[in-house]
C-alpha cells in the first residue's frame, strides 16, 4: 500500500506542474507574459512599437518617441541602447481614413 500512495502522489503532482505550464503558456499567447504599456489617449509621446525575444533572459523593443524610435536591449545586464534617432516610418493611410481616388 505504501508504494501505491507515492505513485498516486507522484502523478498528482506531475499533473499539476502539467495544469501550471499550460496555464502560463495561455497567458503569455495572450499577452499576460509581458508588461505592455496601456494604449490609448492622443496625447502620449512614448510608446512601444514592438517587442521580440531574443532569448531566455533578452529582449529587444521597439520604442517610439513623438517621430524617432530607439531600439534597446532589455535583459539581465545592464539595458543597451542599440540604435537612437531612427527616423518613424510614415503611416499609411487605412481604407477608412481615405486612399480613395
Amino acid at each position: 500500500m505504501e508504494f501505491e500512495g507515492y505513485i498516486r502522489f507522484f502523478l498528482a503532482l506531475i499533473f499539476v506542474l502539467a495544469l501550471i505550464g499550460i496555464l502560463t503558456a495561455v497567458a503569455r499567447r495572450f499577452g499576460f507574459g509581458y508588461r505592455m504599456a496601456t494604449k490609448g489617449g492622443a496625447a502620449r509621446r512614448l510608446s512601444i512599437v514592438e517587442v521580440m525575444p531574443v532569448d531566455a533572459k533578452r529582449r529587444l523593443i521597439l520604442l517610439r518617441r513623438d517621430s524617432t524610435d530607439h531600439l534597446v536591449l532589455l535583459g539581465s545586464g545592464p539595458d543597451l541602447l542599440l540604435e537612437g534617432g531612427i527616423p518613424a516610418p510614415a503611416e499609411a493611410p487605412t481604407s477608412a481614413e481615405g486612399g480613395q481616388e
